[in-house]
């Protein structure tokens, strides 16, 4: 397989934890190529392409693409675009990851629109993929249509589910719930060939089996997802203050805490690594901005098993298949 390329710079803790989980996919035997300035220190034996610059968190995105041609995202996308790289991954700017990732590799054919889809962690079952999650704050109601093929396709591939039930999200379960757009999409995703639609699903949803995906507009879909990530900090945090409230409290706490842990970690974004850009003609992985090394390690095992899955491959044929 041809090397992962991983935005060195890209990240709050960037780049000791980026180059951290780069190395620990390499001594599990993925291929790495780093992304970054010249003389990066902590590159050991993992080849380097070359970047200058740097596209900030703060940066407009699409400004920071077009003028920073330089940068370790621009290069990134370009190597997988050339053939240099079988994907990429950054924890940097993600409206910047998506650009870099659209105006070098372009879109598969027959895509109207790329949305991120982003693992919601479900207790006891496999995750629910929330699409989209951050890259079209605005949507027509055809593109919902497409973004549910795609969901689709990608929750077979990666989790290994057989038939996903689709849902949209909405204000409530009855057809005629929603605004005009929510209405419309009801309409065209019920008549959609290759997709199990289960009809509205609401926000309380998000995180039980009700659906498999759940679609939506990138505006509400990243709104979700901050919440969600926003609501299980705090209630985690909060047990673990109560814990320690009280030294009584410590030896019903140690007893309480391996029990505990596995659903911790099943609800951490750190386990899933990072959502796929979908629609992409390559694999893009966007990681969270505050990405550990755990976190950028299980974001590479992602890209790598999207290539061998040939995710681009299989998203093709869906999309063309129901065009």
């Amino acid at each position: 397989m041809l090397p992962i390329a991983v935005d060195a710079m890209g990240g709050d803790r960037a780049p000791s934890e980026i180059l951290a989980g780069a190395h620990a996919a390499a001594a599990l035997g993925i291929p790495i190529v780093l992304v970054g300035p010249e003389g990066l220190e902590g590159c050991g034996d993992l080849p380097l392409i070359q970047a200058s610059e740097i596209i900030a968190m703060h940066d407009d995105a699409a400004q920071g693409v077009r003028r920073k041609k330089d940068s370790t995202l621009v290069r990134a996308a370009e190597a997988v675009r050339d053939g240099k790289a079988s994907a990429m991954i950054s924890a940097g700017n993600t409206g910047a990851t998506m650009a870099s990732a659209l105006l070098r590799m372009g879109r598969i054919k027959g895509v109207s629109r790329p949305a991120i889809a982003t693992p919601l962690p479900v207790p006891g079952h496999t995750p629910n993929v929330l699409l989209d999650a951050g890259a079209n704050a605005e949507v027509q109601p055809e593109w919902l249509v497409q973004f549910a093929q795609m969901g689709s396709v990608y929750s077979k591939v990666r989790f290994g589910v057989e038939y996903p039930k689709v849902g949209l999200l909405s204000i409530g379960e009855e057809p005629g719930k929603g605004d005009t757009l929510r209405k419309q999409a009801y309409e065209m995703l019920a008549l959609a060939r290759g997709i199990n639609f289960i009809g509205n699903v609401e926000g309380r949803d998000t995180m039980l089996k009700t659906a498999d995906v759940i679609v939506t507009d990138g505006f509400t879909g990243n709104v979700v997802l901050k919440t969600l990530e926003g609501g299980l900090k705090m209630l985690f945090g909060e047990i673990l203050k109560a814990f320690a409230s009280d030294e009584s409290y410590k030896p019903h706490a140690d007893a309480l805490l391996p029990a505990l842990m596995p659903l911790y970690e099943q609800m951490s974004p750190d386990t899933y690594g990072g959502a796929v850009l979908l629609g992409v003609d390559g694999v893009c992985i966007i990681s969270h901005g505050s990405s550990s090394a755990k976190a950028m390690l299980n974001g590479i095992k992602v890209a790598r098993d999207m290539v061998e899955a040939d995710i681009v491959g299989q998203l093709s044929v869906a999309i063309a298949a129901n065009s």
